[in-house]
């Protein structure tokens, strides 16, 4: 069947039209995203702005007129951390359905798991025994979810996303050191806090998805325009990923804008989403990670195809 999956981030508002066939995989038949920052202040107001609202309304006109135009058998849109956090963020919820004919959903932090790992997974041999942890960084926070053989174990959502902590921590344009480095530490006490010392010593490979992810393959490939086939299963070492962050802080968001392979939008909170992924790697003890570009949209995506929304 085809199906149109729309995620509705902390950072970002994406679509995917994809076709269907439960057992067979799935056939991307357009993918598209926009840098909307629903999650803009909610940190501090605990509440959803107008102008990100209005932003993601937009996108929604946009993807509508795209989910039509394809004939899909069906569609959704999932929302994340900035609505699940937000005291208005039912009655958002309830706008994206009555306005834009999305079957809504918020989904919790153990759904939202659960269905990245399907996603970040779905490619993979099912009787693979490495233990993966998948790292999904949004904008308000980043699961982790852990399994090996296509099975779901261990999963954490923590607060700690780019929106977020870029808001928390990083106020100086170019960041300073000491902004960088209670960043870090933050991060690595949320991370030894949310996942067991048992868990992380377990874990043999990483894989990373979502924006600050592929925004970085994109860099270190210097990709221009984007290119999903080259991103996707790119290595970056952790030696990389330290060599990027060093070059992407020392330089103003203005100048970060016209980084060859970064979205201008993701300029001012790719920083922090750098940080964030090393700190990662390093609370994991693990030298590096591989990118994918199959993430929630896929897992939603496969999920919805076989219409029970089951996260087993």
């Amino acid at each position: 069947m085809r199906v149109a999956v729309v995620d509705i981030g902390t950072n970002s508002t994406r679509l995917l039209i994809a076709d269907v066939e439960p057992g067979a995989g799935v056939t991307e038949r357009h993918r598209e995203s926009i840098v909307t920052r629903l999650g803009e202040g909610v940190d501090a107001t605990g509440r959803l702005g107008d102008d990100p609202q209005a932003r993601v309304f937009a996108a929604l006109e946009r993807y509508a007129a795209e989910i039509a135009a394809h004939e899909c058998d069906a569609s959704t849109a999932v929302m994340t951390s900035a609505v699940r956090d937000a005291a208005n963020g039912a009655a958002f919820a309830t706008t994206v359905r009555e306005r834009f004919g999305l079957e809504g959903r918020t989904l919790s932090g153990d759904e939202e798991a659960a269905f990245t790992y399907a996603g970040a997974t779905a490619a993979r041999p099912p009787d693979d025994p490495t233990e993966l942890v998948v790292i999904d960084i949004g904008g308000g926070s980043t699961e982790l979810v852990c399994g090996a053989r296509a099975s779901l174990g261990f999963h954490v959502s923590t607060q700690i996303g780019v929106v977020r902590h870029t808001e928390r921590h990083l106020p100086s344009d170019p960041p300073t050191a000491a902004e960088l480095g209670a960043l870090a530490a933050d991060v690595d006490a949320r991370v030894a806090a949310a996942v067991p010392a048992d868990v992380r010593s377990r874990v043999q490979a990483a894989v990373a998805v979502a924006g600050t992810a592929t925004s970085c393959a994109a860099i270190d490939l210097a990709l221009d325009p984007y290119d999903t086939t080259k991103v996707e299963g790119h290595v970056l070492s952790h030696g990389k990923l330290e060599a990027l962050l060093e070059r992407l802080a020392a330089i103003p968001v203005a100048e970060r804008r016209l980084v060859t392979g970064l979205h201008p939008d993701r300029a001012p909170t790719i920083v922090a989403g750098v940080v964030i992924l090393t700190r990662v790697l390093d609370g994991f003890g693990l030298g590096e990670l591989e990118i994918s570009d199959r993430d929630i949209l896929w897992g939603v995506a496969i999920d919805q195809a076989t219409g029970d929304w089951s996260i087993d």
